[in-house]
């Protein structure tokens, strides 16, 4: 077991959650008292999208890492609600049946 994280690690997960957030459209109509919710997990998202770079280019490597599982994570939660429309994505999203 390894305690770095390395730039491939890093790598990885910064293209899996910027796929994702390319593929996220918001399903919750413009007038829907859901509208804003899906509105705030999407801004989540990229708040910490950002952050993760910041992180990164500072060198602070495990901070980075864990801004970038929150942001797939918002993404993830919002899909699973249905505030996302994912096209069915199974494979980077957590899904329900």
């Amino acid at each position: 077991m390894t305690r770095e994280i390395s730039d491939g690690i890093l790598d990885h997960y910064f293209e899996v959650t910027e796929t994702a957030m390319k593929k996220v459209k918001i399903a919750a109509p413009e007038y829907s008292h859901l509208r804003p919710i899906a509105e705030d997990f999407l801004n989540m998202a990229r708040a910490y999208y950002s952050d993760a770079h910041y992180f990164r280019k500072n060198g602070d490597y495990p901070r980075a890492l864990g801004a970038i599982y929150y942001a797939h994570a918002w993404l993830d939660a919002g899909a699973r609600l249905g505030l996302f429309d994912v096209g069915g994505d199974h494979d980077l999203f957590t899904l329900a049946k």
